[in-house]
């Protein structure tokens, strides 16, 4: 198992290659890795809220799926210790579909005899990501003014786990 890179070696926004074809030999992807977030709905979402908060990004970026999870539940830990049960609704509105892949090179001794080189590299998938222009909403937190806050406390902290510059936005 590879150790995970910096989210800075993903972060760019590049033309996606992810050709999933029914014929294998002409598919680049082979494997999907499974999706980390768990949760994309949090809190009461049957209740009327007086305030939104969008945390929304400021560049084009990739967010790993991993990264997403951890500030998903940065965000819950926080509003679910410092608030009352169901006086808040939160919600993820990103989803990673974007494949991530990596051409591993071997190194070392014998590597030249080990290694394709180039010929066919696609890649492996090494993850997921999901594709955020700039000025997109990635999370929403709806509460009311007495929690405001609160909310805007557990997003910025959020903003600690992605690799990008985020804005916090109250209507």
């Amino acid at each position: 198992m590879t150790r995970l890179r910096k989210a800075s070696a993903y972060r760019k926004f590049e033309r996606p290659y992810t050709r999933k074809s029914k014929y294998q030999e002409k598919s680049y992807v082979r494997a999907i890795p499974t999706n980390k977030i768990v949760r994309y709905v949090m809190g009461n979402s049957k209740k009327e809220f007086e305030h939104t908060l969008d945390m929304v990004s400021k560049e084009d970026v990739q967010l790993r799926h991993n990264g997403l999870e951890s500030a998903r539940l940065a965000v819950f830990r926080y509003l679910d210790r410092n608030l009352v049960k169901g006086n808040f609704y939160f919600r993820i509105l990103v989803y990673p579909h974007h494949i991530l892949r990596e051409n591993p090179l071997a190194s070392g001794a014998g590597a030249d005899r080990m290694s394709t080189g180039m010929k066919r590299s696609f890649g492996k998938s090494v993850g997921l990501a999901a594709r955020v222009k700039q000025g997109q909403p990635v999370f929403r937190v709806n509460v009311n003014k007495q929690d405001l806050a609160v909310a805007k406390k557990s997003l910025e902290r959020a903003r600690t786990k992605l690799p990008s510059k985020f804005a916090i936005q109250i209507t």
